[in-house]
This record gives C-alpha cells, sequence and structure tokens, in this order.
C-alpha cells in the first residue's frame, strides 16, 4: 500500500460527514427526510412525517421487518415539487380529512421508477374496487387533493408536484374531474413531460428563482395539456366545443344541487343538448347521473361537517335524498363511513386537523 497519498486526498473524517444540503438561490426553500431499518421505528417515523397530507398504513396485514423511505422537497411560494423513494405504503384521505382541512392543491404523481401505484378510489382496504390494470411505464397520476382516495405505491421513486388549483383551472375546466386520471409514457408529449420534471429535479440546485418557477409553470402547463387531450377537451375546434358544454354542464350541475327537479334530463332540457354527447364528457365519472349523484354526496359530506346543528336527514333531503336508508348505504359506499359519524366526528377533526400544517 502506497502510505505517500498526494495532499488533496479528502481526509477520512470528511468522508463521515452527511453530505451538505444542496446550495440553492434564495426564494427557492429545501427539506429533506429519511427513514431506514427496522420498520417498528422508520414506518411510525414515515407515517408521523407524511400525516399533515396523507394517513400512511402498511400495505397488508402481514408486518414488514424493514421499511426505507426518503423525500426531497423543493418549494417556491405556492407551489412544491418532491423527490421520493419509498418503501410499500397505503396513502389515505379519508372524507373526514377532506371535509375539515384547508387542503385544495391539484397533485401530480410521476412513478417514475418501479411499479406504478394503484388508485383504490376514495375507500381503504379492503373494500376497494376493482384496479384495472396499469401499463409497466413511467406513468402520472392526477389527483384532487379535496376528494378521498386511497393510493398504494409499492418500491419505487414518485416525482410529486403540488400545484395550486386555480393555476391548473386556468386551462382545465374542472379540476375535480382530473382525480384518479392516469396518463402513461406511451407518446412522445408524456415522454417529454416526464424528461422536463427529472431534469427539473436534478438541474433545480444550479437555477435561480425566476427560472426554476418558470420551468415549474412549463411542467404544470404540459401536465394539463396532456391530462386535457386525454379527455377530449384540447387539439381542435371541436374540443375547444367540448370543453366549453362540459364546463356548462358541471357548472349548472353546482349551481342546482340543492333543486329536488336536478336530473339527466333537467340538465339537458334546461341546456338544449344531447344525451350521447353529453355521456360521452361524463363517461369518466360513469355517466351525468352518476356524475350528479356523487357530487350531491360530496356536498352532503361538506354540509354534515359544517353544519352539526342541523339534522342528517335536513341535509339529505335538501340534496335530493328523500329516503333516510337509501341515503345512509349511498353515503357509506362513497366514503366508508356513516353520515351520522361523521355529522358526530366532525367537531373532533376539526379540532385536529387546525393543528397540523402541510408538510411542515
Amino acid at each position: 500500500m502506497n502510505d505517500n497519498l498526494p495532499h488533496t486526498a479528502m481526509p477520512l473524517s470528511r468522508l463521515l460527514l452527511p453530505p451538505e444540503p444542496p446550495t440553492l438561490a434564495p426564494g427557492i426553500v429545501h427539506s429533506s427526510f429519511s427513514v431506514r431499518g427496522d420498520a417498528r421505528h422508520s414506518f411510525r417515523a414515515w407515517q408521523e412525517r407524511m400525516d399533515p397530507v396523507y394517513d400512511i398504513r402498511p400495505p397488508s396485514k402481514r408486518a414488514e421487518d424493514t421499511f426505507d423511505a426518503s423525500l426531497s422537497r423543493y418549494t417556491i411560494d405556492n407551489l412544491s415539487f418532491f423527490d421520493f423513494h419509498t418503501g410499500p405504503n397505503l396513502a389515505v384521505r379519508s372524507l373526514g380529512r377532506v371535509s375539515t382541512e384547508s387542503v385544495h392543491d391539484i397533485s401530480f404523481s410521476v412513478f417514475l421508477e418501479g411499479p406504478p401505484g394503484q388508485f383504490l378510489g376514495g375507500k381503504p382496504l379492503p373494500d376497494a374496487p376493482h384496479v384495472p390494470h396499469i401499463p409497466q411505464v413511467p406513468s402520472i397520476l392526477a389527483l384532487d387533493m379535496d376528494q378521498p382516495c386511497t393510493i398504494r405505491s409499492f418500491q419505487g421513486r414518485i416525482l410529486l408536484l403540488f400545484v395550486p388549483r386555480a393555476l391548473v383551472e386556468r386551462s382545465f375546466p374542472d379540476a375535480a374531474s382530473l382525480h384518479g386520471r392516469w396518463i402513461h409514457a406511451t407518446t412522445p408529449l408524456i415522454r417529454l413531460i416526464i424528461e422536463h420534471l427529472v431534469a427539473l429535479n436534478r438541474q433545480i440546485v444550479g437555477l435561480d428563482r425566476g427560472e426554476a418557477r418558470q420551468r415549474f409553470i412549463t411542467a404544470v402547463e404540459l401536465l394539463v395539456a396532456a391530462f386535457s387531450r386525454q379527455a377530449g377537451l384540447s387539439g381542435n375546434g371541436r374540443a375547444a366545443v367540448r370543453a366549453a358544454v362540459y364546463g356548462q354542464v358541471r357548472r349548472h350541475v353546482e349551481a342546482n344541487l340543492h333543486d329536488p327537479d336536478l336530473s339527466p334530463d333537467s340538465v339537458l332540457a334546461s341546456l338544449h343538448l344531447s344525451r350521447a354527447s353529453v355521456y360521452r364528457l361524463f363517461e369518466h365519472e360513469g355517466g351525468l347521473a352518476a356524475y350528479i349523484r356523487s357530487r350531491r354526496l360530496r356536498m352532503a359530506a361538506n354540509e354534515l361537517v359544517r353544519f352539526p346543528h342541523i339534522e342528517v336527514q335536513d341535509i339529505a333531503s335538501g340534496l335530493g335524498f328523500n329516503d333516510a336508508s337509501s341515503f345512509t348505504r349511498a353515503f357509506r359506499r362513497a366514503f366508508d363511513i356513516a353520515p351520522r359519524e361523521l355529522h358526530e366526528y366532525a367537531p373532533l377533526l376539526r379540532q385536529k386537523n387546525a393543528a397540523q400544517e402541510r408538510f411542515a
């Protein structure tokens, strides 16, 4: 062994130090967090870190021996970009959470390495609906943080963007309808978006605040364009008409949720639209009738939390649910909780969520 090391060699003590945090331009805030090893401790630490937005649960009843995960977060004003390396888990946003907290962003999860996650709807296991096949390529999942959901993640890497709803709705007329939609890296546009996000994550250390923010905005614009194209709301004159009609129907439904006569037929008659064209626009939601029912149930959930002094059945009947038992069954199927339970727990939920800060 040659003991005459050059003077430029790094001291051993230096090699043992953790890496220094990246030096970022003023206005770009960075934080990181990681856990590793014994799942009894590391998984609980990860749960606590993610608690401001998600309830993290084990992916199955069989406990894992180890759990490794890390995150690196960059924030510019109200825009947040995460690089996650994660082990298997379930991330749950319950109806209680979304009805009592103030997180209304749209998130875009890029499943970059490992199997894409699974969107399990608004219910935790075991009552989650059938999960459709997801291509084994990098994929992007859009979520409305103002709606309940459960996401199963596997071992892998995820790039995650939190985007203010207003920024998305500049181009997509109803950001709520993005919830649960997928796009996959099977076209040049989607591959371009993923390459742009990977480059942003890699190069942000060398960017000034203005350039980093503009690249983030560009990523959002590309994402919204891709989801708009998938939904048939962009690309040509006909798409522009579909987008206008979609927005018109959505606004009409929202304005008339408390009208007992609201129905697909009343919407078509009021707006002079054809049944076939409107069904295609709302096919992702299961049709217009399913969309109206979903929006009424969601409004009922909001009112059950906001108005604890009003009887459950009065709230239900005010939204067109005149049969108490059928309303309870529909509500429980949608949100995995009875309306009376949510009504009673609402004050406690508000107290808990008032003390939380989003990924503080």
